[in-house]
């Protein structure tokens, strides 16, 4: 739980660093690689990651209004990633306007039980982490380089 604003400021823009050399791994072609038939591709999770920041950047109380519409993935790996760049710089500019240290603490609605809007701050971080670490599998499998965020891949140790 994020109990200083800067804290989450720091955290998610060097997360979003990730996600962007990830996203930036991403080529046309390549979007509808999933695990398998029926599951999420790299292209839908690519664009989960640029529309989920919205719905939890609302539960905390930060007013963030995307132009993208969730339910229409593009073609095109470089809007995606473009889209992405845009809402990952509006998270921090609405958050620096709309929240403060002290509001941290403040209990709101998380699935039908209060939680803490820092906690639900803390779930927006591991929330990418966890979909951005989905599509390096992904990158893996469609033959696509993958980025080391977390360290060197083994593409890089050779």
């Amino acid at each position: 739980m994020y109990r200083k604003l800067n804290d989450f400021l720091t955290e998610w823009s060097e997360s979003a660093d990730g996600t962007k050399s990830v996203l930036k791994a991403l080529e046309d072609e390549k979007l509808n690689q999933s695990i398998t038939e029926g599951h999420n591709s790299l292209g839908w999770l690519g664009w989960h990651l640029v529309n989920s920041p919205v719905f939890f950047m609302n539960l905390v109380g930060v007013e963030l209004e995307s132009p993208y519409d969730p339910d229409k993935v593009p073609a095109k790996a470089s809007e995606i990633l473009e889209a992405y760049e845009y809402i990952s710089n509006l998270v921090v500019e609405k958050t620096k306007e709309q929240l403060t240290d002290d509001a941290l603490v403040d209990e709101v609605d998380n699935f039908g039980g209060p939680a803490p809007k820092g906690s639900i701050l803390r779930i927006l971080v591991n929330h990418q982490i966890h979909h951005r670490g989905q599509m390096t599998v992904l990158l893996r499998q469609a033959g696509l380089k993958v980025p080391g965020v977390m360290g060197p891949t083994k593409e890089d140790q050779q």
